[in-house]
């Protein structure tokens, strides 16, 4: 038990000596996969975060981050006129804590570059909103705009929820204490409202009882349109496609600064290309 316990700790020991502990921003666009998109990078924002890493092994680190994005997207932008006529909109801003494990092709304490994947978990909140015909802000889940919480109709959706967070990159040392990376990121969702639109259209008559006209008139709005259908589509009638769960992505670049006294000398020197340590390899 003492010997098993003994190694433990020297493995320990030369895990934390090898780490290496690195921060670094995050900036580039955000773009969402829902009812209301129909192409990839259409509607792009801004995205930005900040993040920290940590080494376990030569080529397995943990990263930590704080995301801050928006996404959007409108029936007008679709090219289908059935979808188009439906006349809706969304705007939501994201912000995204997200922890996940970063596995590198190559050791890049030897090799200048590498490509890269990571995998992990997030938890994220979102709140969408649209604009009415006044062009007031209006947000949409208190309009329950499929019935949503009211009696005979689906759950209400929370506004924070957990995402699965995967993609890749690849990373590049500008020095032996710089490096820069491109990344593509996605966010598999565990709803279809983060756009507010997922299923049927409720009874009109039941949006009005119970919440008001503003959830009526934001539900459906083909009749603002020249010469669209100015009556409510009837109860059932398919507003979204809940056969898929909507999602976000973030691409863009990050850039980090290993903090100093926190690894091992480089075995790589960026400036002359040569190896500056030998004898035993580093260990995977």
């Amino acid at each position: 038990m003492r010997k098993s316990s003994f190694l433990l700790l020297l493995l320990t020991l030369s895990l934390l000596a090898q780490s290496q502990v690195q921060v670094g921003i995050f900036g580039g666009i955000s773009n969402y996969v829902g009812d209301m998109t129909e192409k990839a990078y259409k509607n792009s924002n801004g995205a930005f975060g900040i993040n920290a890493s940590y080494q376990i092994l030569s080529r397995v680190s943990l990263r930590a981050g704080f995301t801050f994005a928006k996404v959007n997207g409108a029936d007008s932008l679709i090219g289908q006129d059935d979808v188009r006529l439906r006349n809706l909109s969304f705007q939501s801003n994201i912000s995204e804590f997200s922890l996940v494990g970063e596995f590198n092709t190559f050791n890049m304490e030897y090799k200048r570059w590498s490509p890269y994947v990571f995998a992990g978990l997030a938890v994220y909140h979102f709140d969408p909103y649209t604009f009415d015909q006044q062009n007031n802000k209006v947000y949409l889940k208190p309009l329950r705009t499929e019935g949503e919480g009211l009696p005979g109709y689906a759950k209400s959706y929370s506004l924070t929820q957990l995402a699965l967070p995967f993609g890749g990159g690849i990373k590049y040392n500008i020095s032996d204490n710089v490096r820069i990376a491109l990344e593509v990121g996605l966010r598999k969702l565990f709803t279809d409202y983060l756009d507010d639109v997922s299923g049927n259209y409720a009874d009109p008559n039941d949006l009005l009882t119970n919440v008001g006209q503003q959830s009526v008139d934001l539900s459906y709005r083909e009749d603002e349109l020249i010469n669209g259908n100015p009556f409510y589509p009837p109860k059932g009638e398919t507003r979204g496609s809940p056969k898929y769960k909507d999602y976000y992505y973030l691409t863009g670049l990050h850039l980090t600064f290993t903090l100093p006294g926190s690894n091992n000398e480089r075995s790589y020197n960026t400036k002359t290309g040569k190896n500056k340590r030998y004898g035993c390899p580093t260990v995977f």
